[in-house]
């Protein structure tokens, strides 16, 4: 065994920008879930999965459901990228919704990723018109964080993605066992 792998499922590119920047931190190679195989996740000692947040879910992370048996003794962690500014709710939110059956002890990071409705396929744009119209019936005073991010990204082309977000994941894949 050596060293480690992270794989990503990334729809709209911030997820694989934030797994190469932390290949290039790590030295760790970076595979889509899409092109991994167990033996990928058999052959490392550290195993990270970088995924967007869509409608609540962690991208990709079924492909660690699929082989939680072979997660067992690895240091493991999930970083998962949204829209919002980091809100420690919301991600406590997102954790329980999908660390479940026999991943609820790895650990979840967060970076902020981009918003570009052009890039968007037809469904997601229309899913997030139907929310912001939704949104935008509530006082403003009252948005929830993710609601403010919504609502000041309509008709923008934002890039949020900061390599800083990685830190703690960094940190947390390279400390050493006592």
């Amino acid at each position: 065994m050596t060293g480690g792998i992270i794989f990503y499922q990334s729809k709209y590119g911030a997820a694989e920008k934030y797994a190469k920047w932390l290949s290039d931190k790590t030295g760790f190679d970076a595979v889509q879930t899409a092109k991994a195989v167990p033996d990928q996740i058999r052959d490392h000692e550290v195993i990270v999965l970088c995924g967007g947040i869509y409608a609540s879910g962690i991208a990709g992370l079924a492909f660690l459901r699929k082989n939680q048996r072979l997660l067992k003794g690895k240091r493991t962690a999930v970083f998962c990228v949204g829209a919002s500014p980091f809100d420690e709710k919301a991600l406590n939110e997102v954790t329980a919704h999908n660390m479940k059956e026999g991943l609820k002890e790895i650990p979840v990071f967060y970076g902020r990723g981009a918003w570009d409705e052009e890039a968007m396929s037809f469904k997601d744009r229309t899913l997030c018109r139907i929310l912001q119209k939704a949104v935008a019936k509530k006082d403003p005073a009252e948005y929830e964080p993710w609601e403010r991010a919504l609502m000041s990204a309509v008709g923008k082309k934002c890039d949020w993605t900061d390599p800083e977000y990685l830190e703690p994941l960094t940190n947390y894949v390279m400390e050493k066992d006592n």
